[in-house]
């Protein structure tokens, strides 16, 4: 059976057995008018008056929006967003780039994700959240954490926060409360959020919400500087709108996610053997910390001691910023890594990704088809597969014609949940 893997802005063809299971996510139609739909939304939202009704001329309006390793289709939703606020000066908006611990997005990723027209118009800026000067406090979280936000957010007199919605390995979902913090908040406000605790906690997890002690985390910091507005959607595969959720943040998210929860949640009989899983393609598979993601995805189909086969590009490599490269680099295994985040007062960027990466190689070995370099593969604990079909024959040969192998092409926006039959 042919299955196409997406990779990089491409797919790949690959060859697997007849009785393999491909799981994907059951998307949505895509709406057929996305302008229409996302303006109906904005001007007749949940449980809010219209965007339009509620910004002052007066205003200083601040919109966040997701960075460049997220599919959200900013160079559509930006303008329609900006179109509402025809009435409001140019001069009194400014669109915040939500990075939280990433690397600043180039002015050639910005004019991708905004378009140059929006660019030469509004004033954009990177979030940096290692920059003291550029942060705000804005109070002490119910759980003790000081929560520093982006300075400009915090000044604005309406905020509005935009995003999607897709199944999250340790928040839940994304969008909502997640675009404030960690988007535009202080690394020292996202390090505990990520502690070796909280994110080891068996409720923080894909597609869980209520009882998610993480997202109750975020939750509660992002709501000392909320967004007054929220223009959350949902899409497909090919970054086509499917849904759009705006309005009082609270509302609209629950409702974006209950919608998300429908479509990617897939019900599977038994755990497989062998699972063979992408990051989903460009922009979620530039590098391998974003591959843990597609990782963790798979390890909820696979058995203990199965093996996954990832198929992640990595362009911008493991990356180079960061402390993801560093922590792999002080330990030779996975219970190595685990044991050294798990320890008593350890703190460090990144970290969570290290302790998701080692969760997931407890459980089950783990291939990586990519343009790494091998050594590099190594080096960060796992196996290479540079011949990516010769890879996955030789994994069904070794797990016998009895075996269970699934394939997910969708990688980390379908979460597969084990329920027996």
């Amino acid at each position: 059976m042919r299955v196409d893997l997406p990779y990089g802005r491409g797919l790949l063809a690959v060859v697997v057995p007849d009785g393999a299971t491909v799981i994907r996510a059951r998307h949505s139609d895509p709406l057929f008018d996305e302008h229409a739909a996302f303006l109906a939304a904005l001007r007749e939202p949940e449980g809010s008056l219209p965007l339009r009704e509620r910004v002052r001329r007066d205003d200083r309006v601040a919109i966040a929006i997701s960075d460049g390793t997220r599919a959200v289709p900013n160079e559509r939703i930006a303008p329609w967003i900006l179109e509402e606020l025809s009435h409001v000066p140019r001069e009194r908006i400014v669109i915040l780039v939500g990075t939280g611990s990433h690397r600043p997005n180039t002015p050639a990723e910005l004019e991708t994700m905004l378009g140059r027209s929006v660019l030469e118009r509004f004033e954009v800026v990177n979030h940096d959240a290692f920059d003291p000067a550029g942060l705000a406090d804005v109070g002490q979280a119910p759980g003790g954490i000081t929560v520093l936000v982006n300075a400009r957010w915090a000044t604005a007199t309406f905020r509005i926060a935009t995003g999607f919605i897709e199944p999250h390995f340790f928040a839940g979902f994304s969008g909502g409360p997640k675009a404030v913090v960690p988007g535009l908040a202080g690394i020292s406000t996202i390090r505990p959020l990520h502690s070796a605790r909280l994110v080891g906690d068996p409720n923080s997890t894909w597609a869980v919400r209520e009882k998610n002690p993480l997202h109750r985390a975020i939750r509660e910091c992002a709501a000392l500087c909320p967004a007054h507005f929220l223009a959350n959607v949902t899409i497909d595969a090919a970054r086509r709108v499917t849904g759009v959720y705006a309005g009082d943040p609270g509302p609209a998210h629950r409702a974006g996610c209950r919608a998300v929860e429908r479509e990617a949640v897939f019900p599977v009989p038994a755990p497989f053997d062998v699972v063979i899983s992408t990051n989903s393609g460009f922009p979620l598979d530039q590098n391998l910390y974003q591959t843990v993601k597609g990782m963790t995805a798979a390890a909820e189909a696979v058995r203990d001691g199965g093996t996954i086969l990832m198929v992640s590009e990595c362009r911008d490599g493991l990356p180079a910023h960061g402390q993801y490269a560093k922590l792999l680099s002080r330990c030779k295994t996975p219970a190595e890594a685990l044991a050294m985040v798990e320890a008593p007062g350890f703190e460090s960027d990144d970290q969570w990704q290290v302790q998701k990466q080692a969760l997931v190689q407890k459980k089950a070995r783990v291939l990586l088809h990519s343009g790494l370099p091998e050594a590099a593969v190594r080096a960060a604990m796992l196996e290479p597969a540079p011949d990516l079909q010769a890879a996955i024959d030789r994994l069904a040969r070794e797990a016998g014609p009895s075996a269970r192998i699934a394939v997910m092409p969708d990688g980390p926006y379908v979460v597969p949940r084990v329920v027996p039959a």
